[in-house]
């Protein structure tokens, strides 16, 4: 492992590909990160068509290579003897404005004030996967969105097609959960394709409670926090008995 190795194009001539940004990174040795540029639309375009089986309109890339794109996406490359061979997008949005079947993410206390963030594309080119790269690339977006500054941020979710158990077991190691079932979400060379809804809950943000739910968390709290809670929960539960006992009593028939 080496250690954070943030660059510029220098083979590139163009300025807007200067982003001075510090984030808590631990680079792969050879590995180089670095913010996608204008002039890496082409090569972004072309590994895209090959990665993915989804069609991305001009306007897209366009969108994710801009000089200012940083301030929508996360357009993230890896790059080895300066070709890039991996690559990360994803787009921070409040919560209020997804879509139908992405709003049951969180629960109702984050609808107003929350944010997400969707990764729109993680790949890896064939020859240089199982190398660590694709971690790599999601690590960044992790430590970038558990910052301080990005404490809004509650979880970070994706689609994947159903089929994709590569992109499943990768993302399932990394703690994502499975959200939802998404039938005939894709639409790929005119045919529908099932997908899933995988989310990762991070600072504080979690999906709506049931009551076992609730009770698992107050159980589990009272094991991390020590006296103070298991004092709490002891009295909840002793309130709970003497209720329960004492109707039993009261409808008890006189002898």
């Amino acid at each position: 492992m080496a250690g954070i190795n943030w660059y510029n194009t220098n083979s590139r001539s163009d300025e807007k590909c200067s982003v001075e940004v510090q984030l808590p990174l631990c680079s792969l040795a050879d590995v180089q990160l670095r913010f996608l540029c204008p002039t890496d639309l082409d090569e972004v375009r072309a590994l895209c068509q090959e990665w993915f089986p989804i069609e991305y309109p001009i306007t897209w890339y366009e969108e994710i290579t801009s000089s200012q794109s940083f301030c929508r996406f996360y357009a993230l490359a890896a790059v080895y003897n300066q070709v890039i061979v991996g690559l990360i997008v994803a787009e921070i949005k409040p919560y209020r404005i997804l879509n139908e079947e992405d709003s049951g993410i969180l629960a109702k206390a984050f609808v107003k004030m929350s944010d997400v963030g969707y990764i729109l594309s993680l790949g890896v080119s064939k020859q240089y996967r199982r190398n660590g790269i694709a971690t790599l690339l999601l690590d960044s977006l992790i430590n970038q969105l558990t910052t301080l500054e990005k404490r809004k941020v509650k979880a970070i979710f994706l689609h994947v097609l159903t089929t994709n158990s590569a992109a499943i077991l990768f993302y399932e190691h990394r703690k994502f959960q499975l959200h939802k079932f998404l039938p005939y979400y894709y639409s790929i060379n005119g045919r529908c394709k099932d997908g899933f809804t995988y989310v990762l809950y991070i600072n504080g943000g979690h999906p709506p409670w049931g009551l076992c739910d609730y009770v698992k968390f107050l159980f589990s709290t009272m094991i991390k926090g020590g006296g103070l809670f298991t004092w709490i929960f002891g009295k909840m539960y002793s309130a709970i008995f003497w209720m329960r006992n004492s109707r039993t009593i009261r409808q008890r028939p006189e002898l």
